[in-house]
């Protein structure tokens, strides 16, 4: 055991060395070079513990940062994986690793448009460095996974002492957001001639999507093996419950991490309600089904009325006495046996909606009922849509963004813009 744990000592040293060779000057190719006659495969921990130690013995972060990148060129190729911990879809590192791909896809398109700046005729710039722009729009939506990473992952990485990889990896990702923001305002300046869109390409636009690029094979070499290695199953599961309150970006994880689905906390705490896709408070809450342009009534499994929503809109009368009241009660005798099918219907699994729409005191209004159930598919109640589409089915031609119509009644009073 001694004569293995001075071996891992003297290739750390190595490893240190040449990280410092790099920093005095010499070329990454010939470190790497140096590495794999030496050392062969490097394990990741090695570059993490390395790292860690260079800025605990004083060599300034400033210093870190700027070499950064000539670390992970001299790197590639040399780092090892082995014994990396698989997880699951849903897990908070899978759903990191898909973003990677689709944020690598959007890399390489960017790559393989660049060349077309210089063959392109000159009636077709225009249309491709819009094309470019639209890759670029897609490749900020990296600000969400950025987010993720730094205050819900690095926070965990700190508690268990690990502060370096994480305080230089923040502020690789702060250049790469001012990069990006460059290459985006950049594309919206205006007309761009095809020498100024060869100058973009080489000082702005390649160097931000290289940025990206660059962070991903960080993430994926050194940052998700790490943590998977050091973090534990509630941290992973805190991540998870707390990660779509940020977003997600260019990937909707669809599957749920099981494990922490079933050692999921309350939903309700306090003041605030967390659900799959987001989270309010009570008062949030309360305003949002105010806001509502129509009317919403529940009715539970047992056919009782207990709740309905008290906007403006609200075009049928409700009052709070109606609250634990059977549906069936709560209207005519002659119409009582058409909402009992329906209910029946909802309740066997033969139908799920049952929409219908009638004039109502010179009203257009459509109503709809739809089956609520769980994901087990298990009936849970009833909603009840009530909308008045007198106005909307007046429409016609657009009206864009911002050209507000002026509102009447309650006070609210909009002027053009």
């Amino acid at each position: 055991m001694s004569e293995l744990l001075q071996d891992l000592d003297k290739r750390k040293a190595l490893l240190k060395q040449m990280m410092l060779q790099l920093h005095k000057g010499t070329a990454p190719a010939a470190v790497r070079a140096q590495l794999i006659r030496m050392l062969g495969q490097v394990p990741y921990q090695d570059v993490v513990e390395v790292e860690q130690e260079l800025i605990s013995e004083g060599l300034p972060m400033e210093e870190i940062l700027k070499f950064c990148d000539i670390h992970s060129q001299a790197l590639r190729g040399t780092i090892t994986l082995q014994g990396v911990r698989r997880v699951p879809p849903g897990h908070p590192v899978h759903t990191f690793k898909q973003e990677n791909k689709a944020l690598q896809n959007e890399v390489n398109t960017l790559n393989s448009l660049y060349p077309e700046i210089d063959r392109v005729a000159e009636e077709g710039l225009e249309e491709l460095l819009f094309e470019i722009r639209q890759h670029f729009i897609a490749l900020s939506d990296v600000e969400k996974h950025y987010s993720r990473k730094e205050h819900l992952l690095f926070p965990f990485l700190e508690k268990h002492g690990i502060t370096g990889p994480s305080t230089v990896m923040w502020g690789k990702d702060d250049e790469a957001r001012e990069l990006l923001k460059a290459a985006l305002d950049s594309l919206a300046s205006g007309p761009i001639t095809r020498g100024d869109a060869s100058t973009l390409a080489e000082l702005v636009l390649k160097p931000a999507t290289a940025a990206i690029d660059e962070m991903i094979y960080k993430e994926e070499q050194i940052l998700f093996p790490m943590a998977l290695d050091t973090l534990t199953d509630e941290e992973w599961q805190t991540i998870y419950h707390q990660s779509p309150e940020i977003g997600f970006c260019l990937y909707d994880p669809e599957e749920k991490w099981e494990a922490a689905e079933q050692a999921a906390e309350a939903k309700i705490q306090g003041e605030k309600i967390t659900l799959p896709t987001g989270s309010f408070t009570v008062s949030e809450l309360e305003a949002m089904l105010k806001a509502l342009p129509f009317d919403l009534t529940f009715v539970d499994k047992d056919d009782r009325v207990r709740f309905f929503s008290h906007g403006r809109e609200r075009i049928f009368a409700r009052s709070r006495a109606v609250l634990g009241r059977k549906v069936q009660l709560c209207h005519p005798p002659k119409s009582v046996h058409l909402v009992q099918q329906i209910l029946d219907d909802f309740r066997a699994g033969r139908q799920s909606r049952a929409p219908f729409w009638i004039n109502f005191k010179g009203r257009f209004v459509h109503i709809e009922y739809i089956a609520l159930r769980d994901e087990a598919g298990e009936y849970l109640g009833t909603l009840e849509v009530t909308e008045d589409l007198t106005e909307k089915r007046r429409l016609e031609g657009e009206q864009r963004l911002l050209q507000y119509a002026k509102e009447s009644g309650n006070g609210d009073h909009k002027e053009n813009a």
